[in-house]
């Protein structure tokens, strides 16, 4: 374990890293993939007032869940960058390396 790189999140179950990562990822996409298609929806104009709102709504949610994924994907990159691409034991929030 590296010194200065805690688990934020705590201890999972053996075995559940790999399972993580690829909901992870798979959700990114979901969520990239939705947003898209409401920009889309918003932009052709045809909502109601209300809709709109809604949709407005769930684009903000659905970004700040792809930024959130992003920032995480950049601090893992930053830490095996610092560690001259070695992986590190413990990586942020608990992810394996």
């Amino acid at each position: 374990m590296l010194s200065g790189y805690a688990t934020v999140r705590g201890t999972r179950p053996p075995g559940g890293g790999e399972v993580a990562k690829k909901r992870s990822a798979l959700s990114f996409e979901r969520s990239l993939e939705e947003f898209e298609k409401l920009v889309e929806r918003m932009e052709q104009g045809e909502l109601s007032l209300e809709e709109s709102l809604k949709a407005y709504e769930r684009g903000t949610q659905l970004s700040r869940a792809c930024q959130a994924a992003l920032d995480k994907a950049e601090q893992r990159i930053q830490i095996l960058t610092e560690n001259d691409g070695k992986l590190a034991a413990e990586a942020i929030d608990g992810d394996e390396p």
